[in-house]
């Protein structure tokens, strides 16, 4: 009976220090790989919400033309906010949401842009006489990035000749912005 009991103790003896060791250097390596993954879905829900706003900018600013005989001129981000209450106009209004950063228009363009809390990536929606346009790039508290963009105006050629506004730093690359576009 005593040499059962003496046989039983060294079959459950646990693991050595190494295979410990090897666990944990397994798990810290796949923790390194997944927390820079898990850290970027923040910023592109973030900036999805921006590009929620800028979409519905872009529907009210159609309904303001459709009131107005089909011109955009009276479109600018106060008289967005009457038509469409939802809509945040500044950063200090919205909290943690985007909002409604400028709002254009003139007689057959409009353009307007919308910025994501906390990344701070600015979306804009051109509608340059019908032809639609999306483009985005850092705002001024990005960290990323030291050159502010600046958002098109409305009726100004691009400098490829497409479009509408001017791209200054159309090789931004973050969370849902890639190359200028989205």
């Amino acid at each position: 009976m005593p040499h059962r009991l003496g046989q039983r103790a060294t079959d459950e003896r646990g693991f050595t220090l190494i295979e410990l060791l090897v666990v944990i250097l397994i798990i810290g390596i796949l923790a390194a790989i997944a927390i820079p993954s898990f850290l970027n879905q923040t910023a592109k829900a973030y900036d999805a919400s921006a590009k929620e706003v800028a979409r519905t900018t872009e529907t009210t600013a159609d309904t303001i033309s459709t009131d107005n005989g089909g011109g955009f001129g009276s479109i600018s981000v106060a008289n967005l906010n009457m038509y469409e209450i939802t809509l945040f106009t500044s950063s200090a209004q919205a909290g943690n949401n985007a909002f409604v950063y400028s709002a254009t228009g003139n007689t057959n363009s409009y353009v307007v842009t919308s910025q994501a809390y906390h990344t701070d990536t600015l979306f804009s929606i051109v509608d340059n006489s019908g032809v639609i346009s999306r483009y985005c790039g850092p705002g001024t508290g990005n960290p990323e990035h030291a050159t502010v963009w600046t958002p098109p105006a409305a009726n100004t050629p691009t400098t490829t000749g497409t479009g509408v506004g001017t791209i200054t730093n159309s090789g931004y690359t973050g969370g849902g912005c890639v190359a200028g576009a989205w």
